[in-house]
């Protein structure tokens, strides 16, 4: 399979950068904000990769829709005063993402992002890290149901005009793997992220990466030994 037919899709918080600090300070100080007892950290970690309102159902069963609106919003607000307002720094690539992404480009393959961040979020991150220029397609959370759903795929392989399985999904997350799988896509784990190797495997990773550079013969072999 030629690379200009294939699409390789990378998640952008956990896979291409690391901004669980950020994230989980956010939480904190919206649950802080409207009256909730702090939440521990590793679970917050935990839900990142889904929708800030389907992240916060899974810390907040019990709240009612209404509640788990409110605190999405308020959430929004507390990150973007901690992440633009009180520390303008950016959130730092992982090692070798420039490299692979500059690598997959210049040899031929379309790229794309498929993240649970927003649409303002990723075009920030683009910016910041000077990304603008690989990607023929950016879904976000604005647009599509949370992941596991495969909408962020189907819609992106339909703009890249691919079929789903022509996709490459690289994520960091069991709901990136999940997704892949519902989309009949490759599912590619990276070990930086904030899933484990394990839940990724258990998730459905066809692959997983210790670093990016092993990437390239994976989406290289794609459609040659994969199915």
């Amino acid at each position: 399979m030629d690379p200009a037919s294939k699409l390789v899709i990378f998640d952008c918080d956990g896979t291409l950068v690391d901004s669980q600090h950020m994230i989980i300070a956010a939480m904190q100080a919206t649950l802080k904000a409207v009256g909730l007892p702090a939440e521990d950290d590793m679970r917050i970690r935990s839900t990142v990769g889904l929708s800030v309102l389907e992240a916060i159902a899974m810390l907040r069963p019990d709240d009612d829709d209404k509640v788990l609106e409110n605190t999405a919003n308020v959430f929004k607000r507390e990150f973007y005063r901690l992440r633009v307002e009180e520390s303008p720094k950016p959130d730092p690539l992982y090692a070798g993402t420039r490299e692979i992404l500059e690598h997959l480009h210049g040899a031929g393959f379309m790229l794309g992002v498929a993240t649970g961040n927003s649409k303002r979020g990723l075009a920030r991150v683009i910016a910041e890290h000077a990304l603008d220029g690989f990607f023929v397609t950016l879904q976000t959370a604005d647009g599509h149901p949370s992941k596991p759903h495969p909408s962020m795929i189907q819609t992106a392989a339909l703009e890249a005009g691919v079929e789903p399985s022509a996709c490459i999904m690289v994520g960091d997350t069991s709901y990136d793997m999940m997704m892949a799988r519902s989309a009949g896509s490759l599912a590619v784990g990276v070990k930086w992220g904030y899933h484990s190797a394990d839940e990724l495997s258990q998730n459905g990773a066809h692959h997983l990466l210790d670093a990016f550079q092993e990437l390239a013969p994976i989406a290289t072999g794609f459609g040659k030994t994969d199915g």
